[in-house]
């Protein structure tokens, strides 16, 4: 009981102390952030946006959440959006009907039921080491003639020379209530023990090109790559160039940090084989990558000020590429990607505006804009100018920040650099 009594007292004191010595949010003040540019806005009547450049992740919080814009002292909302890509489906059992060999080869009708729209077939195929092709076609009655042909589909397994398989018949989408499929040889009406239906909705990840990736190197049975990149930029994927003649590989990559501790790992392939009258290309020259060292945690991060605060600050990454017994791969180069981050804003019939970033103790704004935003999928790329500005406010007390040269966005600009001793402004292309 008196133990009751104890938390009782305690927790109405707390509740009865004043509101002024409670923990508060500092609203922003410009006179804090040790970063400007200019934002120039060609088409000031409709939504703007601009890309988060490595000049920024240098400066800014690892969340960004100190970025803010300026129409001379008033806020100007924003949202912040990862332009991620992904796909969705839900695939449904279609009923097999008619399942047998015709003259040599394996015929039957898929019953699709009520599924609207389709563009994707799984077939369950109890079979290794072989390429089909696979003949289609759709109709609204089972069995009608003629029906509509639809585009084949070339089925696959490499289990024997490790390069994958393939058993997804791709179509247009389609309605057609029934789906005829001819095998052509390899298959028996045995080994087919199912299908799936569904309809693949796929948007594109943009991609932005981050740090540098060196020449690669060969240690024994393993080609090298060191690859650096900004401490605060986060990376996603390391794309290779390999020579369009090397071709009918598989090979394990792994990714360490510079103390060699395990990050990331997967693999690259090329495949075209010619088997039966059936052509196999199949690519993936792109790596995943997860390590947190990939998009670092601000526990991660040096502090603002700090010997590696710096936006030349990097960190080192090495790529490892098992050749096995095989002869090393031509990699031409390879070359760490950031999933392309944007700021959106409304400049409201405004023609120039002020972003400001690097306040560490700054809390993330919490914007309207931002929870009923929604971009415009025609939304045009950012281009980034030079300009000469004088020195940007900063800490008091803080160490003097450096101001760094911005290289402006890939898809209009990936070359456009500023001058040593001037500094970017951001021209935001505006969305229709």
């Amino acid at each position: 009981m008196k133990r009751t009594l104890i938390y009782a007292v305690a927790a109405g004191v707390a509740l009865t102390l004043p509101i002024s010595l409670l923990p508060a949010a500092r609203d922003p003040a410009i006179s804090y952030f040790t970063n400007v540019r200019d934002i120039r806005i060609t088409q000031p009547g409709v939504q703007n946006y601009f890309v988060v450049d490595e000049e920024i992740w240098g400066q800014a919080r690892p969340d960004l959440g100190d970025v803010r814009i300026y129409d001379v002292a008033a806020p100007v909302q924003y949202a912040l959006s990862v332009e991620r890509g992904g796909t969705a489906n839900h695939e449904e059992v279609a009923r097999i009907l008619n399942l047998g060999d015709v003259g040599g080869h394996t015929e039957f009708d898929l019953d699709l039921g009520t599924i609207a729209e389709y563009d994707r077939i799984r077939l369950k195929l109890d079979a290794k080491n072989f390429v089909i092709t696979a003949s289609l076609a759709g109709s609204n009655t089972v069995g009608e003639r003629p029906a509509t042909k639809l585009p084949p589909s070339t089925l696959y397994d490499f289990t024997s020379e490790q390069l994958g398989s393939n058993s997804v018949l791709k179509l247009p989408t389609s309605s057609f209530r029934y789906v005829h499929v001819n095998l052509s040889s390899g298959i028996t009406p045995r080994q087919v023990k199912g299908a799936t239906v569904y309809n693949l909705e796929e948007t594109k990840t943009i991609w932005d090109s981050v740090g540098s990736c060196g020449t690669p190197s060969q240690k024994q049975r393993d080609t090298v790559i060191t690859c650096e990149v900004g401490f605060r930029v986060p990376v996603d994927r390391v794309r290779f160039q390999v020579d369009a003649q090397q071709v009918n590989f598989r090979r394990s990559v792994a990714v360490t940090d510079s103390k060699g501790r395990y990050e990331s790992g997967g693999e690259i392939t090329r495949v075209r084989l010619n088997r039966a009258g059936s052509t196999v290309v199949s690519e993936e020259m792109d790596l995943e990558i997860t390590g947190r060292s990939f998009d670092p945690s601000p526990a991660q991060i040096p502090a603002q000020g700090g010997a590696e605060s710096s936006a030349n600050s990097s960190r080192q990454f090495i790529v490892t590429i098992d050749n096995g017994d095989n002869p090393p791969l031509a990699i031409a180069a390879a070359q760490l990607l950031s999933i392309e981050r944007r700021i959106y804003f409304d400049p409201q019939g405004k023609s120039s505006l002020k972003l400001y970033y690097g306040d560490s103790k700054l809390d993330s704004p919490v914007y309207d804009y931002a929870r009923f935003f929604r971009a415009d999928p025609a939304a045009a790329g950012v281009v980034a100018a030079e300009t000469n500005a004088s020195s940007a406010p900063r800490h008091c007390g803080a160490p003097a920040l450096p101001r760094v040269t911005a290289q402006g966005p890939p898809p209009v600009a990936a070359a456009a650099r500023s001058h040593p001793g001037s500094w970017p402004d951001v021209r935001a292309s505006a969305t229709r």
